[in-house]
C-alpha cells in the first residue's frame, strides 16, 4: 500500500514565477497556541463562576445542609423549652398555691422566678447572623428556664425543710386561747376596730380581750422564747412578750405579775402570768395578740386546738357584733 504523502501548501512566487511551498513563522504557531489556551482558561473559569454562583461549592453544599440541620434542631429545642417552661410554671403555682401555703411560707414573687439574664450584652455576639433572631430567642428562654429551675430547687429545698420541721413548726404556732375557758367571764372585745372605753371613739383594737379574775392564770400559747418582759404604768402595762419562731410572736398585756423571764424557753399551756389590770385598762383583763411578721392578726383564727366548729362560728358572729374595749 502506497504511503499517503503529506499534504502541503504552496504560494505564488512572483519573482520565480513558480510555486512555492508555505513554511508558516514559528511565532504564528505560538501565538495561536497561547490564545487557544487563553481562551480555554477563560471559558473554564467562567464554567466555574457559574457553577460556583448558581449551584455552589460541594463544600458550600456540606455547609448549606449542616445550617439548615442545625437551624431545626434549634426549632425543635425552641419547642421543647416553650413546654419545659410551661412544666416550670405548674411546678411553681403548686408550690406557691400548695407546698408554701401549707407551710405558711411566704409565696416566691414571679419577677424573681423569672429573672433569668437581663443583660443585653449577653446575647450581642448571637447578632448580626441570618438565624439570630432563633438563636437568640433560644438561649434566652434557656437561660430563663435554667433560672427558674434554679429558684425551684431552692424553694423545694426549703420546703423540704419546712416538712422536716413540721412537727416543730406546729408546736409553736399560737394555738389554744391562753385563758382556760372555765376562768373566762366574756370575751369583752375581738380584733379590728372598736369603740375606745376611755376615749369614746373608734380605734383599732389590735388583739382580744378576755375578762377575768384577777389573778387569774395565763398560758403560753406555743413553744417558743421569752423576748420582753416589761413593766408600765400606762398603755399595755405589765407585757409579756414571747417570739415562737416561723415569724409568728404573742404578747399578753395588763398582767398582775409575771411568771417568765426575758430569755426563758417556754413550752404550749406553760404559765406566763396572771391576769391584771395594768396600764390603761377599766378592767381586770387580758389582752391578747397574735402577730405575723409582725403585722397583728385576727387571734381567733389560731383556737383551732380548743374550738369545735360550731364554737368557732358562734364566737364569729359575736366578733360582728359592737362592743367595748377594756384597754
Amino acid at each position: 500500500m502506497a504511503r499517503r504523502k503529506r499534504d502541503f501548501k504552496y504560494i505564488f512566487n512572483p519573482k520565480t514565477l513558480n510555486f512555492d511551498r508555505f513554511v508558516e513563522p514559528m511565532v504564528n504557531k505560538v501565538g495561536r497556541v497561547v490564545v487557544f489556551l487563553i481562551t480555554t482558561i477563560v471559558f473554564a473559569f467562567l464554567i466555574v463562576l457559574v457553577i460556583f454562583f448558581f449551584f455552589g461549592s460541594p463544600k458550600e453544599r456540606m455547609q448549606a445542609r449542616e445550617i439548615e440541620y442545625l437551624k431545626l434542631q434549634y426549632e425543635i429545642l425552641d419547642d421543647r423549652l416553650e413546654n419545659m417552661e410551661i412544666l416550670a410554671e405548674e411546678l411553681q403555682e403548686r408550690d406557691n398555691d400548695v407546698y408554701r401555703v401549707i407551710f405558711e411560707a411566704d409565696p416566691i414573687p414571679t419577677t424573681v422566678r423569672k429573672s433569668g439574664f437581663t443583660m443585653k450584652e449577653r446575647y450581642e455576639d448571637l447578632l448580626g447572623y441570618k438565624n439570630s433572631d432563633l438563636v437568640k430567642r433560644v438561649s434566652m428562654k434557656l437561660d430563663s428556664v435554667a433560672s427558674q429551675l434554679y429558684y425551684q430547687s431552692v424553694s423545694y429545698d426549703k420546703v423540704f425543710e419546712m416538712a422536716r420541721k413540721k412537727s416543730e413548726m406546729l408546736a409553736c404556732i399560737p394555738a389554744i386561747i391562753p385563758v382556760k375557758e372555765s376562768d373566762i367571764k366574756q370575751i369583752s372585745s375581738y380584733f379590728g376596730y372598736r369603740t375606745d372605753p376611755i376615749y369614746k371613739v373608734t380605734k383599732y383594737h389590735s388583739g382580744m380581750d378576755f375578762a377575768a379574775s384577777p389573778g387569774t392564770e395565763v398560758y403560753v400559747s406555743g413553744d417558743g422564747e421569752v423576748v420582753d418582759v416589761e413593766s408600765n404604768y400606762w398603755g399595755y402595762g405589765n407585757i409579756v412578750t414571747i417570739d415562737h419562731g416561723y415569724g409568728y410572736k404573742t404578747r399578753y398585756a395588763h398582767l398582775q405579775k409575771f411568771a417568765v423571764k426575758k430569755g426563758q424557753k417556754v413550752k404550749r399551756g406553760q404559765l406566763v402570768g396572771y391576769v391584771g389590770s395594768t396600764g390603761k385598762a377599766t378592767g381586770p383583763h387580758l389582752h391578747y395578740e397574735v402577730l405575723k411578721n409582725d403585722e397583728a392578726v385576727d387571734p381567733l383564727h389560731f383556737f383551732f386546738n380548743d374550738l369545735s366548729p360550731e364554737q368557732y362560728e358562734k364566737i364569729l358572729e359575736q366578733a360582728e357584733l359592737p362592743s367595748l374595749t377594756m384597754d
